[in-house]
């Protein structure tokens, strides 16, 4: 049976007939020695067939088309132009050889052409790749390099584009740096206290907070130079007079060691290190409660922001949670104790990441299992809600929030919850109620920018006629000696054309009475007889 191989490279399709070798007793080693020099490559496989992409689109199209597994028009084409024609009702004497099997199935589902995919076939279409510049005479190395190199750049740029979870990324990232973050300010503040506690050691019972601490390590520096006079200062750090006061007294009365200005110079320097670490930890926090509530509004009103994003950073991307049952999102973070009871055959545990939502820890110790499972169930639902649907709102998040609170009640004091049905159903009224009132805001908001419109356009009218009795008189001004000319000569003619107009009264009787006459001849219809007539009586007038 004829072996053909299809190749595609970055510039087209390519179909090699492999007529020199001979795949019984072949192992996949000999093959691949074999394969690496051209001369004996050269002689066993020969070129049949070959299409150029036509611009750099149609080659991404067709590289998305291949990593997917579909056959285009374009590739059908190909085959059936360059592969021996098979007649109705008989077996194909040949088979194609392609890199990727879901290409090969569905080539073979399309038009009945059989199609293999295992190591010989792909060690060929390795060798092929390797020697592919020197079977295309007009294709350069170097035109090859650079089709390659920019369909590489234009299918890794679509696939970042078309990856839905592309903006969870920004969440993963942030809740890792909030993470660290907390880590290197706790250390970092232990360490401010450890360095500024040589110098006043009462300080640290005093003040607990870390921030607070680096903030008054940063104002009183020299413990000497307090006094009195601080205390409003002190007062405004803290926000405590009492506090205060007992700073300065402690000042006073202190046992620490005096530092030189140099070495208190850089405990002030790193306390503002600090100062500014909590600071922009403080932003990161707020930029991760935005994004939470832009990304997954249903599981951040129901889970909180700071869970929420640790579940969605654990499964990768909030699709990938979304497509996690509930139990697997339930001991989300501990597979370690997982495997370890599996292994142990101890018990499994009841939650993992979850364990940190309030709800489980206002759950009573016998019902913590309960509550878990339950809380998994609805982060689930919430999950996948925010990950499918269309229009982003917390509606959904929110009545899921009150099953879990009338189940905790439930468990507390026995009071009966609502059936999930009848929660659905209010969540979705809710949906609709909102879209309607965004679509009248919507509406009145046009509404009113018509009336804008119109509005100003009116005062553009009236603006522009305005403006024309201003231009019509600065015209007239201008030619007013022309104007007194003419004065000059109407008054000379005043008296002639009196003249004229009593004589023409008596005529104009006269005049409109024939042109009565003569338009009513005019409406008259005219025959060939009366025209000829007519004729006949003007030339015997005339001889007369």
């Amino acid at each position: 049976m004829a072996l053909y191989l299809l190749f595609e490279s970055a510039s087209g399709y390519a179909l090699f007939h492999a007529y020199g070798i001979d795949e019984i007793g072949q192992s996949v080693d000999a093959v691949r020695s074999s394969v690496l020099d051209l001369k004996r490559f050269s002689k066993a496989v020969k070129l049949a067939g070959f299409t150029p992409f036509s611009s750099a689109i149609d080659a991404l199209n067709q590289c998305n088309a291949i990593s997917e597994g579909i056959m285009t028009d374009e590739l059908r084409n190909f085959l059936e132009l360059n592969l021996p024609k098979v007649k109705e009702g008989k077996k194909a004497k040949f088979s194609v050889g392609v890199m990727e099997p879901k290409v090969g199935s569905h080539i073979t589902e399309a038009t009945g052409i059989p199609c293999q995919s295992n190591e010989y076939v792909q060690e060929l279409l390795r060798a092929v790749r390797l020697h592919f510049d020197q079977f295309i005479d007009q294709l350069k190395p170097s035109d090859l390099e650079k089709a390659q190199l920019g369909l590489g750049h234009s299918y890794s740029r679509a696939k970042v584009k078309f990856n839905v979870n592309r903006v969870d990324n920004m969440v993963i990232q942030a809740i890792f740096l909030l993470d660290t973050l907390d880590k290197d300010v706790n250390s970092f503040s232990m360490r401010v206290r450890e360095w500024y506690g040589w110098h006043f050691p009462e300080l640290v019972k005093i003040v607990n907070d870390n921030y607070l601490y680096a903030k008054l390590a940063k104002f009183v520096t020299n413990k000497s130079d307090l006094s009195e006079k601080d205390i409003p200062a002190l007062a405004d750090l803290i926000g405590d007079e009492d506090k205060a006061k007992e700073i300065v007294e402690a000042a006073k009365a202190s046992m620490g060691q005096d530092l030189s200005p140099v070495d208190l110079i850089n405990v002030q320097q790193f306390a503002q290190r600090v100062m500014n670490l909590s600071e922009y930890r403080k932003n990161l926090y707020e930029y991760l409660v935005t994004k939470m509530n832009d990304i997954a509004p249903n599981l951040t009103s129901l889970i909180g922001e700071m869970v929420g994003a640790r579940l969605i950073s654990h499964a990768g991307s909030l699709s990938n949670l979304s497509k996690c049952p509930a139990s697997t999102l339930q001991i989300l973070g501990a597979e370690k104790a997982l495997f370890r009871a599996l292994k142990t055959r101890g018990n499994t545990p009841k939650y993992g990441l979850i364990f940190h939502s309030s709800f489980i820890g206002r759950a009573s110790t016998k019902n913590k299992g309960r509550m878990a499972r339950y809380l998994a169930n609805k982060c689930s639902i919430a999950s996948r809600i925010d990950c499918y649907s269309d229009v982003s709102s917390s509606i959904f998040g929110e009545k899921l929030r009150e099953q879990v609170e009338e189940r905790l009640d439930f468990y507390d004091k026995g009071v009966a919850p609502r059936k999930n049905l009848d929660v659905m159903k209010a969540a979705i009224e809710g949906m609709t109620n909102t879209a309607s009132e965004e679509g009248k805001e919507n509406g009145d908001t046009s509404a009113k920018k018509s009336k804008k419109k119109k509005s100003r356009a009116e005062a553009d009218g009236d603006a522009m006629d305005l403006d024309k009795p201003a231009n019509t008189a600065a015209a007239e001004a201008e030619p007013e000696t022309e104007k007194k000319r003419k004065k000059k000569k109407n008054k000379l003619e005043e008296p002639q054309d009196q003249e004229m107009a009593a004589n023409g009264d008596e005529e104009t009787p006269k005049k409109k009475k024939k042109k009565s006459r003569d338009a009513s001849a005019d409406d008259e219809p005219k025959t060939a007889t009366e025209g000829k007539k007519k004729k006949k009586k003007s030339k015997t007038e005339a001889d007369d």
